[in-house]
């Protein structure tokens, strides 16, 4: 899919997201959006909004907010969730 080598090209220019592999072409969507709300910058961000869209983009952090087990800093699930509160 064109999307997904798009932001994978996104982490192979900034490994500061993703430092726990090499292999970029084996990540998921998922894990490269949860790495960039962690780690990335603003602009990171909106290029994934530009690539996905805000709806793909609400969709991967509602899943990776409500998993059992989440990554997510507690200011990060605060942010997004009144970022993409707007978008309901």
């Amino acid at each position: 899919m064109a999307k997904t080598r798009l932001i994978q090209e996104l982490v192979k220019k900034k490994p500061y997201l993703i430092w726990h592999t090499k292999n970029y072409e084996h990540l998921s969507e998922r894990s490269i959006v949860e790495n960039v709300l962690n780690y990335g910058s603003w602009e990171d961000y909106l290029f994934l909004e530009k690539v996905l869209g805000v709806k793909q983009l609400r969709g991967f952090f509602e899943d990776i907010k409500n998993k059992k087990r989440t990554n997510l800093r507690p200011q990060t699930i605060n942010y997004f969730s009144n970022y993409f509160g707007k978008y309901a």
